[in-house]
């Protein structure tokens, strides 16, 4: 089965090129400390504006003089962290655990995780992260800087990078539904078939049964999951930046990015402030989709 999801996805040409672009800017992120010609909070009043191409800087500078490819590539690596690590707790834990157990075991517990599912996906994702974030984030940052003084670590508060913490548990909050909903219905009707009754009737524990009968047949709607959110997890981290509620400075975001490039005068004055991280953010997000789709295909065989 894997064998043949793995030849018809290569045979996928977008899917495969998307995957590439995905991994390339995945590796400029995760290197970016590495890879940056500057410190992405150094400034350079003197040199604020600056188209690209001015002396060292390749893609220009923002209105304090900090370098613009550094900051983009500062942006991909929060992109990296937001995304991967909601994935991990939503995507492949929480969702598919969740959606394992109300499948699997239902009355009582099929019940509550039903439920609590629904409560979430009725409700309004974008506007409640919004108000989750913006409500908890200066008793999230009172709780971190009590731990700094605590623990003798400088830097979560300054750097701004407390703020994932709060970005990625917000989103983990509301991106486990999915994936919890379409496992669950998979292992509704994988619990009937006779080799998991003749499992149950030979003694085998639960645990067994899920691990050795159950996760491997809904493995594959685990990865379809995280495919087609992965867009999703990256749009809504950027609009929680652009409105003010998700990484917060200096700390770089292509939300933060776009919000200081948009205007109409901005535009029309320094282009560059917008068109360096709307491209790669467009870019990024056109992949995920791409590849996304691909994998859809692939397991459909299409």
């Amino acid at each position: 089965m894997t064998g043949i999801f793995l030849r018809r996805l290569v045979a996928k040409k977008l899917g495969m090129i998307s995957a590439g672009i995905i991994i390339i800017l995945f590796c400029v992120g995760i290197l970016a400390p590495l890879l940056a010609p500057f410190d992405y909070r150094e400034t350079e009043l003197n040199n604020a504006l600056r188209g690209p191409g001015f002396e060292d800087y390749l893609l220009g500078t923002d209105r304090l003089g900090r370098d613009l490819l550094t900051r983009t590539m500062y942006s991909i690596r929060t992109t990296v962290i937001i995304t991967v690590v909601t994935v991990l707790t939503g995507g492949l834990f929480l969702g598919p655990f969740l959606g394992i157990v109300a499948g699997y075991f239902g009355r009582w517990l099929d019940t509550i995780i039903s439920r609590i599912g629904e409560i979430l996906s009725s409700l309004p994702a974008l506007l409640m992260m919004i108000l989750i974030n913006s409500t908890l984030d200066d008793r999230l940052r009172g709780v971190v800087r009590t731990f700094e003084d605590w623990s003798g670590i400088d830097g979560l508060i300054s750097t701004g990078a407390y703020s994932y913490f709060l970005v990625f548990g917000t989103l983990s909050l509301f991106f486990w539904v999915g994936s919890m909903r379409l496992i669950r219905a998979q292992v509704l009707s994988i619990r009937e078939l006779d080799y998991v009754t003749a499992a149950q009737a030979l003694g085998a524990s639960p645990v067994r049964i899920l691990r050795q009968h159950i996760f491997p047949n809904v493995a594959f709607l685990v990865i379809l999951g995280i495919s087609s959110t992965l867009a999703g997890i990256a749009g809504s981290e950027l609009v929680l930046t652009w409105v003010g509620v998700g990484v917060q400075p200096p700390m770089p975001s292509f939300g933060a990015l776009l919000y200081e490039g948009s205007g109409a005068r901005t535009v029309r004055a320094y282009p560059h402030l917008l068109l360096v991280p709307g491209t790669v953010v467009t870019l990024l997000l056109f992949c995920f989709v791409l590849l996304g789709d691909a994998i859809n295909d692939a397991f459909r065989g299409d």
